[in-house]
């Protein structure tokens, strides 16, 4: 009897209805249709003010483990895919559109990485090591454009990263549209 679980089967847990996969996709991106339009009806913040999980001393670790997997993904492939041919390579990041995003999303994070230090704040200052580190959000973009194009099938993976990723960059652009400058007090 198709659609039945077997006696075997039985015992080894609860069997559920068949569900259409579609609806286990609608259901999943409920949340993040939901983020969305708080974030653009100005109903959420940052996951800091939002759960009061603060995250930001955390925020230099996060980045640089970021990078060294990024570094492990670019050494594979180098190593692994490639074989170290460089003319294979540069033939691939030519070729390939993903794979020149993925590079230039590599070189983006190269000196967000060397320049995580103190002592790099420091040499070049709070204003000028900021402005740099806000290469992070072009890094963001071109990673999620990579895993994108990389992925040959159709699953949702991907484009929960891009929802995520587009929320949390569309909040930040909103929210730095509509903020309104403080008033300056005048000297009395």
């Amino acid at each position: 009897m198709a659609g039945r679980a077997s006696p075997a089967g039985a015992a080894k847990g609860f069997a559920l209805p068949q569900v259409p996969k579609i609806l286990v996709y609608i259901v999943g991106f409920i949340p993040a249709v939901w983020l969305f339009y708080a974030g653009i009806t100005d109903q959420i913040t940052p996951l800091r003010q939002l759960l009061s999980i603060n995250l930001l001393r955390y925020r230099r670790a996060i980045g640089l483990l970021a990078f060294y997997y990024a570094a492990l993904h670019l050494i594979t492939y180098l190593v692994l895919d490639q074989g170290l041919d460089v003319s294979a390579i540069m033939a691939d990041i030519i070729k390939r559109p993903y794979i020149t995003i993925g590079m230039a999303t590599f070189v983006i994070l190269v000196p967000l990485a060397v320049t995580s230090n103190n002592a790099a704040i420091r040499r070049m200052g709070g204003q000028a090591w900021a402005r740099l580190h806000k290469l992070v959000y072009v890094a963001a973009i071109g990673a999620v454009l990579h895993f994108i194009l990389v992925v040959k099938s159709w699953p949702p993976e991907p484009l929960v990263y891009a929802a995520i990723v587009a929320v949390l960059l569309g909040y930040r652009l909103v929210r730095s549209l509509v903020k309104k400058p403080s008033p300056r007090r005048r000297p009395a």
